[in-house]
């Protein structure tokens, strides 16, 4: 195989949907020292579409939220059951 038939990380989007007002999603840079880069605040029901780049190499979800990837969907929060 050729190396650009490999997926490339770079290439990974995530979705995040707001399941509740005030979710967190803040990027954090790629290098020597992981800095944050963005922070944005959702409310309920708001979807944000992000993608891994040669700056980006994490994306933090606080709050209660879907996070859907090529992985498969997870959510962030608590259940109220674990509270």
């Amino acid at each position: 195989m050729k190396d650009n038939e490999y997926p490339s990380v770079m290439a990974d989007f995530i979705v995040v949907k707001a399941l509740e007002n005030g979710v967190s999603v803040i990027g954090l840079t790629r290098g020597e020292e992981t800095r944050f880069s963005h922070s944005e605040k959702l409310d309920e029901g708001e979807v944000w579409i992000s993608q891994f780049t040669e700056f980006t190499s994490a994306i933090k979800v606080r709050g209660k939220a879907e996070i859907l990837t090529a992985h498969g969907m997870i959510k962030s929060g608590k259940d109220e059951k674990e509270s």
